[in-house]
């Protein structure tokens, strides 16, 4: 495996495979990687035939007070693990290599669909995310680019990019892969202490009974996003950012829950802000 930390190796890397007849997939990450993050670099080797792996703690789209110095990294072990599942490159720069001095230019999605959830509570979040992706297809070049279905919202957000500044390229969600418990997998998990954790499968919790209380027939979304929020609230150490059911093609309102359905959640446990989301065709 290689691995490149210029953007100029790592872009003309990618023509060399184009004018080799290669197809090539990309899975974006922070690093700091999980059986979410790998399940995506295995649907990527089984699709295409080349695969290149990004790790970038991406500053743009941390706020204020949010946790960039703090979020988890170790490129050595991820490096091993990426390696062993057969990825061809990695590209991993510096934040000079992507933003050097002067770098001004940003990409920004408009409309609701960057105005709700995470969007709401973490202001130019996903402009910074857009951003930071659009280099990342210019840079690596490639036909399907790879992101899990956790980050629904960001997951939406960069296939109406590619569809609105028509990037030569395909997205493909992969399923949110959970722990034994029922966790959604995430490099954050990393921050919780034992009794935190415990209070954490509460986000999962609460995605089932939406679940439970849609198949049986509920269809107000007022009734069951006060079920869950009630649940999360008997929980310690919660505080819940958002609890929300839109439309789960561009997240707009719903008079009742029917059709497409995005139930999403952010609980802050502690000090440690997760989210988690379901999926329902209703």
């Amino acid at each position: 495996m290689q691995v490149f930390t210029r953007v100029q190796e790592m872009q003309e890397w990618s023509l060399q495979q184009k004018r080799l007849g290669k197809k090539i997939g990309l899975v974006p990450t922070m690093g700091y990687l999980h059986d979410g993050h790998l399940s995506l670099v295995r649907r990527a080797k089984a699709e295409c035939d080349v695969v290149i792996v990004s790790i970038f703690v991406n500053p743009l789209q941390f706020g204020v007070g949010e946790d960039y110095e703090e979020y988890p990294r170790d490129l050595t072990r991820d490096a091993a693990l990426l390696e062993k599942e057969g990825v061809e490159a990695t590209f991993a720069p510096s934040v000079k290599e992507m933003y050097p001095q002067g770098y001004s230019t940003t990409i920004e999605v408009g409309g609701e669909i960057t105005a709700k959830l995470c969007g709401k509570s973490r202001p130019g979040h996903f402009k910074g995310v857009t951003t930071v992706v659009s280099k990342l297809f210019n840079i690596c070049l490639p036909e399907v680019a790879y992101f899990g279905q956790k980050d629904a919202q960001q997951a939406m957000i960069i296939e109406k990019m590619v569809r609105e500044l028509n990037f030569p390229l395909r997205i493909v969600r992969g399923p949110i892969v959970r722990e034994s418990d029922g966790l959604a997998m995430s490099s954050r998990n990393v921050y919780l202490n034992e009794e935190e954790r415990k209070s954490a499968l509460v986000l999962s919790q609460a995605l089932g009974l939406a679940r439970e209380l849609i198949e049986n027939g509920e269809t107000s979304v007022g009734k069951v996003k006060e079920a869950m929020i009630n649940l999360i609230n008997s929980k310690p150490f919660t505080d819940i950012d958002y609890v929300e059911i839109y439309n789960g093609e561009d997240l707009s309102d719903l008079a009742e829950i029917k059709g497409k359905v995005l139930v999403a959640l952010a609980v802050r446990v502690g000090k440690t802000r997760l989210i988690d989301n379901l999926l329902l065709e209703v």
